[in-house]
């Protein structure tokens, strides 16, 4: 999570709508004018080739279980604290994933998320993202379909209408000198230390992970998609938990993420199919969690009900639309695209 913040801007509703009384504080009109716009775009774009659009609910009783991840949790049926526990969703993918399941085909959401702890320069606690299946496509087929979509949205990010593809191994071996696979967490640590890296707050110093998130944060993304949009593609086994492993690479897993000006813009998978992989995938999550001192989530087991049936050979992707906002329209902060910032909520 980004720490820099901008100063938010303060106009008032006169400026922005017309109406009189009150502030508005975040994104001016040209700026929400300038997201509907874009929002439109996109759904021309689906509907072109034949990607229905999907509501799904945003409360839901499991969840997709990360490690670092925290949906927010409401109750049902009390008012007293008591009722059932509910959680907001942190993706729209379980639901969307059940849809494909019952053999909807290719579909699309532009969906609110929301996610405990995250608020910064890029970070919003309730945001809003695309998310969209492709049955029939690998993580590579779906890389440039998104990258179409970003050319059509984003024109003066992609230049000659171009985007450059780059694996996780390949960009830590060109530009730092390690390969990522190889080396254990000292010598990460050395790489960390030798390269200026400064640790901050609490640190896993035998946490892999922790060091190649490390690395990637401060010393390559900065960087990525500057002249050209980037994806970077099959990423370690263990940061990919709803990816398919690489048939020739195991410790690889088929996901990929996009980067234009340094800005992380979307995530995505070769997606999993194996219901008894994914809920030990789920397990293995919640034992990190309890290790980290954080609750264990109740895993969606209509998500794994729908996996056990069938889901069909397919790639998706989440895309993140107010980040996307901010690079069409030149802003430092997410606050500049969004009518009422978490503060305003």
């Amino acid at each position: 999570m980004c720490s820099r913040s901008t100063p938010e801007r303060a106009i008032t509703l006169s400026e922005s709508t017309g109406k009189s009384g009150g502030e508005l504080r975040g994104a001016a009109a040209e700026a929400l004018r300038l997201r509907a716009r874009l929002l439109a775009k996109a759904r021309e774009f689906f509907s072109q080739r034949g990607i229905l659009e999907v509501e799904t609910p945003l409360l839901s009783r499991g969840v997709v279980v990360d490690r670092h991840l925290d949906p927010p949790v409401c109750r049902y049926g009390s008012a007293a604290g008591g009722g059932e526990k509910l959680y907001l969703q942190t993706s729209p993918e379980a639901a969307m994933k059940r849809l494909l399941a019952a053999g909807l085909g290719a579909i699309y959401q532009v969906a609110h998320a929301f996610r405990e702890g995250e608020r910064g320069r890029l970070h919003n606690p309730e945001f809003t993202i695309i998310e969209w299946y492709r049955p029939g496509l690998n993580h590579h087929e779906l890389m440039d379909e998104v990258g179409a979509l970003v050319s059509l949205l984003l024109p003066e990010h992609s230049k000659d209408g171009g985007w450059e593809k780059l694996s996780y191994r390949q960009l830590f071996r060109d530009r730092l000198g390690i390969d990522p696979m190889e080396c254990g967490t000292g010598e990460l640590g050395q790489a960390a230390e030798k390269l200026g890296v400064e640790l901050e707050g609490e640190f896993d110093w035998k946490d892999r992970d922790a060091w190649l998130d490390l690395l990637l944060s401060t010393r390559l993304q900065e960087d990525l998609g500057n002249e050209r949009p980037v994806f970077v593609y099959d990423y370690p086994a263990s940061q990919a938990a709803l990816a398919r492993l690489c048939p020739e690479e195991p410790r690889l897993a088929e996901r990929f993420e996009l980067y234009i000006a340094g800005i992380e813009l979307c995530n995505g998978y070769h997606e999993l199919l194996d219901a008894a992989e994914q809920r030990t995938r789920f397990e293995k999550a919640n034992d990190q969690r309890r290790s980290d001192g954080r609750e264990p989530l109740a895993p969606d087991e209509r998500l794994l009900e729908a996996l056990e049936s069938g889901l069909p050979e397919c790639s998706g992707v989440a895309l993140g639309f107010d980040r996307l906002v901010m690079l069409a329209l030149g802003a430092d902060s997410i606050d500049e695209v969004l009518p009422f910032p978490f503060e305003d909520v």
